[in-house]
């Protein structure tokens, strides 16, 4: 993926690496924290965060970091993909205003509780946050099988910002009401699925639109968009299931199967238009 001649500055960066903010014990991944990984990947909702931060180590309110382009070159990788997303939706989504995206090393306070890297990429619609530990694009990798490319990162990221978008829009505060409306745990989760996937197609919006918002300087390359198909796919709530050895079932998923997280990140990619992710249709 082309980025490196990409504009700094835009990705509302606060870099909190170094801070602190405590790990989980016994330093690596076990078999629970890679079912939560696999849970909340591309995204939690907010009520979610604050129960597992009660079983991590507490609540708390958001500490200030050190605001602007990071200098090191994972940190200027999510300043300017994450200035470009916003430069996409500034363009598609009247009123838009970009989140703060926040880097963290182990665990760091949110306005949705106190968050761990073991949880993941995630949003907080409580303080309009993207929090991301860098050290996932490793876990990626190593505990669940996806691609470590570029776009493929960058997918990681989109997605996220696509629940900002949900939340400027209403979306996610309609979820949470139908949710609470529902008459079982299986009929939430299909609306939690299609606000998952609602934003894989966003992370498609996204990359249809990333060159034409930087004269190039932040663009696709051959292969891209495929590394981020076979991410999505790895991701799948079924493919996360088997491959922790448990029994896939369909009424438990959060995220989607993988070949409807393929589905909507590819049609995303290919309308480049918004106005078709609605996940919703049937629901």
């Amino acid at each position: 993926m082309k980025w490196q001649g990409g504009r700094r500055g835009g990705g509302g960066i606060s870099d909190r690496r170094g801070m602190g903010g405590g790990a989980l014990a016994g330093g690596g991944l076990g078999v629970g924290v890679l079912a939560i990984l696999g849970y909340l990947f591309f995204g939690i909702d907010p009520s979610t965060t604050t129960q597992l931060a009660s079983q991590f180590g507490g609540v708390g309110s958001s500490e200030a970091g050190v605001e602007g382009t990071p200098q090191d070159q994972a940190g200027q990788f999510v300043d300017v993909i994450g200035g470009n997303i916003n430069d996409v939706w500034t363009a598609q989504l009247m009123g838009y205003e970009p989140p703060t995206v926040v880097l963290y090393e182990s665990g760091t306070n949110t306005g949705c509780g106190y968050g761990q890297a073991a949880m993941g990429p995630f949003y907080c619609p409580s303080d309009r946050t993207v929090y991301l530990d860098l050290g996932f694009w490793q876990q990626m990798q190593t505990q669940l099988g996806a691609s470590g490319a570029d776009f493929a990162k960058a997918y990681v990221i989109a997605h996220e910002f696509g629940h900002h978008v949900q939340t400027l829009t209403g979306t996610s505060a309609q979820v949470r009401s139908a949710q609470q409306r529902a008459s079982s745990q299986a009929e939430g989760n299909r609306y939690s699925v299609a606000l998952e996937l609602q934003a894989d197609c966003y992370a498609g919006v996204w990359a249809r639109n990333a060159a034409g918002v930087s004269n190039g300087q932040v663009a696709l390359e051959p292969g891209d968009l495929e590394e981020g198909l076979r991410t999505a796919s790895a991701i799948g709530d079924d493919a996360i299931q088997s491959r922790g050895g448990g029994r896939v079932s369909p009424d438990s998923f959060t995220h989607g199967s993988s070949e409807q997280r393929v589905e909507w990140l590819r049609r995303g990619f290919q309308s480049g238009d918004p106005a078709t992710c609605d996940t919703f249709a049937g629901l």
